[in-house]
């Protein structure tokens, strides 16, 4: 008998359907585990804490006259605590500022030179300088960044016995108007970098996993192509298609914001080349065996997310915490992104750029062979 509403067929197909999900466990994984496993990591970056880090160059003085009695080491002397540096704490003095209401403030004092404390500071991990003049205290941050005022804000308060004094006549404030210490001089370099990375794991490795899930992959076993050529080929269509969208950003940085490369434009292009080999072996090897896309997402999510959060594209990954930073340095991501950097702001060569170059290589090169022994057609 015809019914227009079935139960008994509509129960029996969604238990099919769910059975059909539940039998694939990288479909739960990827589905369930993995989201909770991405706001962790976003969670250690901007969560508020209770305690809020602000780290500091302080500036080596030179002059013998007047350096205990300047209004700098007074203050270092009689409120902080002093730590020799070492290979896990590498600032001289630290202070705590107690607030109930708005969080306590630990202010991170390094003792540096003068060109240490600039890359330091295009790198993001401090976001003031203190300079002795005359026994004042000078203070050099970029006019536009809010954390480095409200630094800045902070420490003159303390220092000035709770009279920060913020006007345009103030000559304690020196603005740093150096290249390559704006957020747009820290960003672009990340999303060349970031393109390199999504281009190559999507571009490549979806594409294969499609093709394979479409049976298109069976169809080219029956040809005498080997293999190797086949996914040399892809690589090199998705690197040349890198270059051109690196060259559009780059181009449009140059004219829309006045960026500058101080480095070697031939390393790099070197490191640009490096980056890419690793991300496409990488991409291999992710798409070398699993025809479902499903299960390919997740793949390419597990690769893509944790550096894209992680190895500082957006913002510095000094805000994670300090057992973290020895492992982010080491992603594929960040060497890429460091390398980059360090060319476009700190005008980095070959010698600078030698080790992430080989580091990149080697790994994609062991990745693409691990992806090419264990690859199938279907």
């Amino acid at each position: 008998m015809n019914k227009l509403f079935r139960i008994n067929q509509l129960w029996n197909l969604t238990v099919a359907l769910f059975r059909e999900i539940t039998r694939e466990p990288g479909v739960l994984f990827w589905g369930i585990l993995f989201p909770i496993l991405m706001s962790l990591g976003l969670g250690l970056a901007f969560t508020r804490k209770s305690d809020i880090t602000r780290k500091v160059a302080v500036i080596r003085s030179s002059e013998a006259s007047g350096k205990e009695n300047s209004e700098i080491s007074r203050f270092l002397e009689l409120n902080c605590v002093q730590q020799e540096p070492d290979e896990k704490a590498s600032f001289r003095w630290k202070y705590e500022l107690k607030d109930d209401k708005l969080g306590n403030t630990i202010f991170l004092f390094y003792e540096l030179e003068w060109d240490e404390a600039m890359v330091m500071l295009k790198r993001g991990t401090v976001n003031l300088i203190l300079r002795n003049n005359s026994g004042k205290a000078e203070y050099h941050f970029d006019p536009v960044n809010a954390d480095a005022e409200l630094t800045y804000l902070k420490l003159r308060g303390l220092m000035g016995n709770g009279e920060a004094v913020y006007t345009e006549s103030n000559t304690e404030i020196k603005p740093l108007t150096v290249i390559g210490t704006r957020y747009i001089d820290f960003l672009v370099p990340g999303l060349i970098t970031l393109g390199v990375m999504m281009s190559s794991m999507w571009g490549i490795s979806y594409g294969i996993i499609e093709k394979r899930s479409k049976k298109l992959l069976r169809r080219l076993v029956a040809t005498p192509m080997k293999k190797s050529h086949f996914l040399i080929a892809l690589i090199t269509v998705r690197v040349a298609m890198n270059f051109i969208e690196a060259l559009a950003l780059i181009f449009f940085a140059l004219l829309v914001f006045n960026l500058t490369i101080q480095g070697s434009i031939s390393a790099f292009i070197l490191l640009f080349i490096a980056g890419n080999i690793a991300f496409a072996g990488i991409a291999v090897f992710v798409s070398s065996h699993t025809s479902n896309t499903e299960v390919g997402n997740g793949l390419i999510n597990a690769v893509v997310m944790p550096m894209m959060v992680l190895s500082g594209i957006f913002f510095s990954y000094q805000n994670f915490p300090d057992w973290s930073i020895n492992v982010i340095k080491v992603l594929p991501l960040t060497m890429l992104t460091d390398g980059i950097r360090s060319i476009f702001n700190e005008g980095a060569g070959y010698n600078e750029i030698a080790i992430p170059f080989l580091v990149l290589s080697t790994t994609g090169i062991l990745f693409f062979g691990a992806g090419l022994k264990i690859f199938k057609w279907h």
